[in-house]
């Protein structure tokens, strides 16, 4: 370990590693607080960002945040640095690497193998919102199944039909009012009630039997266990994506009950089906700040960083789609609208940056400091940010799970007012169900092309 310090204000502030440097350095979030790793003033934590950006970049590499002998997503991260993508920015500060990616001629894609989390987290401590905004939407990720995702000028969207007692009618119904108002094109995806595999295969069947039906181009997911999903391949169920819930740290993926083995081997199983038709990624990943700290999993590393090493864990698996849940786990962990809102833009910039295709379930509990206002702001940064995707539910509000996200109306709105198309290949869908007007508007409920579907599909 190495015991860093710095004289500011006449204070001599001492950082005993580089976990705990990276801790203070962060913007306040009541996680940090709640795991006794943050600042512990606001004059400290200037402190700690100053000290930040004079520290080579090198230094990740030399240092670890969380034991390599004892953590396989350490050993995944330290193993699969690419060198030669590093060299660019390798001599630079944590600083002076801010600056570079600011810099309007910086290729930021070319640079993710060759960074690690911690880099992208540290840089990201030093930045404002707009600077989050800025590089974000310079760095995008593409990716493909039957969807083509992540291309500059779109935002795709999450159908959630999620019903609290998995009801085919109710979920019908979802998937109905969803395509009707333009999505889904990201995923159709449900969250069940249980973790059943005969209930997996009976949603997915439904879902499938929807897109067949209308030859919808897009992808389902039921969002079981991953174990759940290499069973019901086994079993001939029709699974487009895999899901798992992952975390940047062993212990804490090992509470989620998996492993890096387990993820190759139903990554394999789902390349196997060979169900893609523009793309082969099939992986689908959640994350969210807080997750190794509820799970006592954090190492005594800062919530914000170990969201990024989860993001390493991702990239291994070449996924199609990961989404940070960015306010689902609670106040606790991100107190308010102030907290969410800038967790929610951190992680898609560290996720791009890293070369994951982030998207973001804008979203808050109802016991947070926080309202629709905050995610109308939130939705419009992400959208100027060039957010890959977001998650919509009826009403903003998600009867089985509880907690409050975005209504598919939200994401007509950010499409509408930021000039943002569906995936190409979803809106041409729409063009030829005769969804969209001639100025390429979704068409009012009571059109003849939304009486047909809606009849078609009861």
């Amino acid at each position: 370990m190495t015991v860093r310090q710095i004289t500011l204000g006449g204070h001599n502030h001492r950082f005993a590693d580089l976990a705990s440097l990276l801790a203070a350095a962060t913007p306040e979030r009541s996680g940090d607080v709640l795991a006794g790793v943050a600042a512990r003033s606001e004059q400290e934590r200037v402190a700690a960002q100053a000290l930040l950006a004079d520290l080579p970049l090198t230094t990740f590499l030399d240092e670890v945040v969380v034991p390599y002998e004892d953590d396989e997503v350490t050993r995944l991260i330290v193993d699969s640095h690419d060198a030669a993508a590093f060299a660019p920015v390798a001599s630079m500060t944590v600083g002076e690497f801010r600056d570079h990616l600011l810099a309007p001629s910086t290729d930021t894609t070319a640079l993710a193998r060759g960074l690690t989390p911690e880099m992208v987290a540290a840089v990201s401590k030093l930045m404002r919102v707009q600077d989050l905004i800025s590089v974000a939407r310079r760095t995008p990720v593409v990716t493909a199944f039957r969807t083509t995702l992540g291309l500059p000028g779109t935002m795709a969207t999450r159908l959630q039909p999620n019903h609290p007692t998995d009801d085919p009618v109710g979920i019908t119904a979802t998937i109905v009012d969803g395509l009707l108002l333009g999505s889904g094109d990201a995923v159709i995806g449900i969250n069940p009630a249980t973790d059943s595999p005969q209930r997996t295969i009976d949603l997915l069947r439904l879902v499938d039997d929807v897109r067949l039906r209308y030859d919808i181009p897009t992808q389902s997911c039921v969002l079981a266990h991953v174990t759940t999903s290499l069973e019901i391949m086994e079993r001939g169920a029709p699974v487009d994506l895999v899901f798992q819930s992952i975390a940047g740290t062993q212990a804490a993926n090992s509470g989620f009950g998996v492993t890096l083995d387990l993820l190759r081997e139903a990554h394999q199983a789902a390349l196997g089906l060979g169900r893609g038709t523009v793309g082969t990624h099939c992986m689908y990943f959640e994350t969210g700040q807080g997750s190794a700290l509820s799970a006592d999993a954090h190492h005594g590393v800062d919530q914000q960083t170990l969201e990024a090493r989860a993001y390493a864990v991702a990239r291994e698996f070449d996924p199609l789609l990961v989404n940070t849940v960015v306010g689902f786990i609670g106040p606790e962990y991100l107190y308010d609208g102030k907290q969410i809102t800038r967790a929610g833009l951190e992680d898609h910039f560290c996720g791009k940056l890293l070369g994951v295709p982030m998207g973001v379930d804008v979203c808050y509990t109802n016991h947070a400091e926080a309202d629709a206002d905050d995610t109308d702001a939130l939705l419009t940064l992400l959208g100027v940010a060039g957010c890959s995707f977001v998650i919509c539910v009826p009403g903003g509000d998600d009867v089985m799970l509880h907690y409050q996200s975005l209504s598919f109306h939200d994401a007509l709105y950010a499409r509408q007012v930021l000039g943002l198309a569906p995936a190409p290949e979803f809106a041409a869908w729409l063009e030829r169900m005769e969804l969209l007007d001639g100025a390429g508007r979704i068409r009012e409920i009571g059109s003849p092309a939304v009486r047909a579907l809606t009849a078609g599909l009861a």
